[in-house]
């Protein structure tokens, strides 16, 4: 047995994990989506990088967790690279789901084209939040329109300075046993059927593991089944 801890991406609340839960639970898993501050049901919170990262530390502390699978997907696997190193042995294993991956001193939105800029500018013109995406956002992901519907109802604002402020490392991210889920859609082009330079980096470490799902970037809503699956393979390895 192990215990998921499964963090969602930006505008996201534990919500979002709802259809991945059971399947980890029936196969005799402790199960703990987590909902980062500002967001969702904890809408309204102040919070910066080092407070998404606390959540995280936070929640295993206090569930008294052991033989940890962290998993972060898309923004979310900033603080939870960070939080992995700061549980020390109570990681089993982290997850990135096509996430990004942090680097000492970056900001989730340092390796962007323009640096960021434009993602700062749409905060400072919305009160320090990320805005809402519209539903055309999520076109060409593999999701139905009920699907898109939901994840439409259900994000928040995302608080900004969590995009914005540097993640902290005390070491070798590779140094830890991780295992990277890489989705892309079936016809897309060969440069986005492989990882970003930082997570190929990554995978040259004895360590780290790469699986690829054939969907777009919400793999919990498109094919919540299938990522249960390497979630569980992932947890063994």
């Amino acid at each position: 047995m192990v215990n998921f801890v499964l963090v969602a991406g930006a505008r996201l609340g534990a919500w979002a994990w709802g259809e991945v839960v059971p399947y980890l639970r029936a196969a005799g898993h402790g199960v703990y989506p987590l909902t980062l501050s500002g967001l969702a049901d904890k809408r309204g919170v102040p919070a910066g990088q080092a407070t998404h990262v606390q959540d995280i530390v936070a929640e295993v502390e206090r569930q008294g967790l052991r033989d940890v699978v962290l998993v972060g997907h898309s923004y979310s696997g900033i603080p939870v690279g960070q939080a992995a190193e700061r549980i020390g042995d109570r990681l089993a294993r982290v997850v990135f789901v096509d996430s990004s991956v942090p680097t000492d001193g970056e900001s989730f939105v340092s390796a962007w084209p323009d640096g960021g800029a434009a993602v700062e500018a749409s905060i400072a013109e919305s009160g320090g939040f990320w805005p809402l995406a519209p539903a055309a956002h999520y076109d060409g992901e593999g999701l139905t329109d009920e699907q898109i519907a939901r994840l439409v109802r259900g994000s928040t604002p995302h608080p900004g300075a969590t995009l914005t402020e540097p993640a902290v490392l005390a070491g070798p991210l590779g140094e830890l046993p991780a295992t990277y889920i890489l989705c892309v859609m079936p016809g897309a082009e060969p440069d986005d059927a492989e990882p970003d330079d930082d997570v190929a980096e990554l995978l040259n470490s004895k360590r780290w593991r790469l699986a690829k799902m054939d969907t777009g970037h919400w793999p919990m809503f498109s094919q919540p089944r299938e990522l249960a699956q390497i979630l569980l393979n992932a947890a063994v390895e």
